[in-house]
């Protein structure tokens, strides 16, 4: 078995592993870059024939790992799409989401691109991709093994990290007997809000393993969620109000039930929370109707559409999300996307950054090149839609929100192992798998790779 790494190696974004075992073809992850001049990298030509791939694998739902899989069929893929049945719910949410904005930015762009007399583009895909896509999919369940073909096995188990969301256990044979391959998806971090603890895997020949908080750890929950209160007390005593990019899939249902358990504690008052994406709430609905995934306590709290304490309001409209910008004080306003490089945030972005009463509050990783990460970096002014915005507003970063194991639950996820794999550390920006390599290497004397785009191992 060969693998070659294809996205997601010294960068967070664009997962992307290709296996080749004579005819068997794999694909584990076909996901979208993000950030800066990512449009561009994500038109860059597929370093094989997507018509040759027999398989993809997707760990779970978010953008960074499946954002690439109806251009996939577009160019020809007609395999099958594996995955976990919730995580299947939010792919279809996600890229059809994903499709509507390519096809509204590439009219956008064609249309200047005619005034200026300059060459036109495609859309990356469509809506027609992305049907065919889901067509694709079949559905799994964690812990049931699988027979792929003669001589592939696999296995699916809780990553804890999102709905659904996944780490891939894969057997193969070679010519010395079967081998084993983990691609650890992204780990969750232990105490999620939501869904449970991520399950630990011990046995595995070679390893693929995240690295996106492998030099640092976290603020605990509760840290995190006092300083939540703190801020939004400050915020709404000062007259402002307190802006939250969020992820439509994790964060923003991780979000709606610590408030709702806040209020119903006593330790907020009944606030108005605006949910301004319609995504969010469509995943939200998707929550609700896989339980099975949670955990015990959330399985018996979490149900937002009691909304029996807090004050919930989904924006559906465009006309619906212009009219919060009317609203000066005691809002909390949830909007997507997470990393401010789209969608409805911005606007609010542009409506409070300047305010020296409302607080912006960040509760999930800003990756290089974005919006959000120059503004947690601490620019002083930022660009929204060509304006010029001053940095006012006190910004917040809340890292006990992370659906991520930072680097001591990577370390102990690691350690969990009883025999001695290889390991690659992948879905990292290159300093931080750099520096978890060496924690690896220190720790358990593992032989550990942080892969290059396009290098590639026999295994």
């Amino acid at each position: 078995m060969n693998i070659k790494f294809l996205g997601g190696v010294r960068t967070v974004t664009g997962s992307c592993f290709y296996l080749n075992r004579g005819e068997m073809h794999l694909l584990v992850e076909c996901g979208m870059y993000q950030g800066k001049d990512a449009d561009a990298v994500n038109r860059e030509a597929f370093e094989f024939d997507p018509s040759d791939i027999t398989c993809l694998f997707l760990t779970h739902s978010h953008l960074d790992h499946i954002g690439l899989v109806p251009r996939l069929v577009k160019e020809g893929f007609r395999g099958k799409i594996i995955t976990t049945s919730a995580a299947a719910d939010i792919i279809e949410l996600i890229l059809y989401d994903s499709a509507h904005i390519q096809e509204s930015d590439t009219e956008w762009y064609n249309r200047k691109a005619l005034e200026a007399g300059s060459q036109t583009m495609e859309p990356l895909y469509t809506t027609r991709e992305v049907d065919m896509a889901l067509a694709l999919i079949e559905r799994k369940n964690y812990d049931e093994m699988e027979s792929l073909c003669e001589g592939i096995r696999y296995r699916f188990v809780d990553a804890g990290h999102i709905l659904g969301s996944a780490t891939l256990e894969l057997w193969y044979q070679d010519g010395q007997g079967e081998k084993k391959i983990v691609f650890s998806g992204d780990i969750g971090k232990k105490e999620s809000p939501i869904v449970q603890d991520p399950v630990f895997v011990e046995e595995t020949d070679y390893l693929t393993v995240e690295s996106t908080y492998g030099n640092r750890n976290h603020k605990g929950m509760d840290d995190s969620i006092d300083e939540l209160v703190e801020v939004i007390k400050k915020t709404f005593s000062k007259g402002g109000n307190v802006i939250i990019p969020s992820f439509a899939l994790g964060r923003t249902q991780d979000l709606l039930l610590v408030l709702n358990r806040l209020v119903k504690a006593g330790r907020l008052f009944r606030i108005n929370v605006f949910i301004d994406s319609p995504l969010a709430e469509k995943i939200t609905k998707v929550y609700v109707n896989h339980p099975e995934y949670f955990d015990e306590e959330a399985r018996r709290i979490f149900d937002i559409s009691s909304r029996d304490a807090l004050r919930i309001h989904f924006t559906r409209s465009v006309e619906d999300s212009m009219a919060l910008n009317r609203i000066r004080k005691e809002a909390i306003i949830i909007a997507s996307s997470g990393m401010c490089e789209g969608g409805r945030i911005r606007h609010h972005l542009k409506h409070n950054l300047g305010r020296r009463e409302s607080s912006i509050v960040f509760v999930g990783y800003q990756a290089e090149g974005t919006l959000g990460r120059r503004i947690v970096d601490g620019a002083k002014v930022v660009e929204v839609f060509g304006q010029t915005i001053p940095v006012r507003a006190g910004i917040h970063t809340l890292g006990g929100f992370s659906a991520h194991a930072d680097q001591s639950e990577l370390l102990h996820w690691i350690s969990c192992f009883r025999n001695s794999p290889e390991i690659f550390i992948v879905h990292g920006e290159e300093k931080v798998s750099l520096e978890l390599q060496a924690l690896i290497q220190e720790q358990f004397s593992y032989k550990t790779h942080v892969p290059y785009k396009g290098e590639e191992f026999d295994i």
